[in-house]
């Protein structure tokens, strides 16, 4: 079945060029479209997608309290959000993937792009460039733990080689890639990052990256 996506954005011609990118996918349909947040509510609850393409800046309702509401307790559906972003917008971008959306792209990024960030985020992954992850909390790493601070008693919880995993999802790295570095199974990789997740109390590896960076067990520009 085709991928129902939800396009989310206040410029109608971000929307045609997204639209027109999407409906060349055999299987991506775009069930609708919304100009600001409030709409996107509206038709969330309405068409069901199964990923909203969020633009953040709009007026009357941004799209972080949006992405808030479609993935919090009382959602409504099955929906994941992915953002859209310009760098100059980077400090809403972190309280977007806080409020729950499961990753991030740039408005510039290629078509092919964005048409596998949505089946990556469809799929039930995180959308986490590592370049674009990188230089975003490079940007904010005034605003992050220097390091000196005592170490979250929850991380005591996680095994070293679990520490490890926890590690190299925050550089955006993909299953695959994690059990290439590690020399084990993708397997045993998803088996690692569910127990992280629960561990921690986390919801995605969205989540657990910006933990990972928060709590200051992965620098920013560490590789």
């Amino acid at each position: 079945m085709a991928i129902r996506v939800l396009l989310v954005d206040d410029q109608p011609l971000l929307r045609t060029g997204f639209r027109m990118i999407l409906e060349a996918e055999g299987d991506v349909a775009v069930v609708g479209e919304a100009g600001d947040g409030l709409q996107a509510l509206d038709q969330v609850r309405a068409l069901q997608p199964d990923v909203v393409l969020m633009d953040i800046r709009m007026p009357r309702m941004d799209g972080v309290e949006a992405t808030r509401q479609i993935t919090g307790p009382a959602k409504d559906g099955p929906a994941k959000v992915l953002v859209l972003t310009t760098f100059d917008l980077d400090e809403y971008v972190v309280e977007a993937l806080r409020a729950g959306a499961s990753g991030f792209l740039l408005k510039d990024a290629p078509a092919g792009e964005l048409v596998q960030a949505i089946r990556v985020v469809a799929a039930g992954e995180a959308m986490l460039a590592p370049s674009i992850t990188r230089r975003l909390l490079d940007k904010y790493a005034g605003k992050l733990p220097s390091g000196d601070e005592p170490v979250p008693d929850t991380l005591h919880t996680l095994t070293e080689r679990e520490v490890e995993v926890l590690k190299l999802v925050a550089r955006g790295l993909s299953n695959a890639e994690i059990a290439a570095d590690l020399f084990v199974s993708e397997t045993t990789v998803k088996t690692h990052v569910g127990h992280v997740l629960t561990k921690l109390g986390l919801r995605d590896r969205v989540q657990a990256a910006v933990y990972a960076y928060e709590s200051g067990l992965v620098r920013p520009g560490a590789q």
